[in-house]
């Protein structure tokens, strides 16, 4: 499987959660470096914690799913 639907199969696990929460994530592009870009859309898109939900929810669950993956940057 491309790196590319790796990780977005693996982006299918926090989308649960952020919706429950009126939010979503889509993915914008999967760099060389192994640099994630995603969009936090919905309610995610002004929440105060969108950085939390980024750094210690998606990048989290990215890098045990998906090894290549190095950072996850909002865009």
């Amino acid at each position: 499987m491309e790196l590319k639907e790796r990780v977005n199969a693996a982006l299918q696990k926090t989308r649960v959660f952020l919706q429950a929460d009126g939010g979503d994530v889509e993915l914008v592009d999967v760099l060389p470096d192994g640099t994630v870009k995603v969009r936090l859309m919905g309610a995610c898109g002004g929440c105060p914690m969108a950085t939390l939900t980024l750094k210690q929810g998606i990048e989290r669950i990215l890098k045990e799913e998906v090894p290549e993956v190095k950072s996850v940057e909002s865009v």
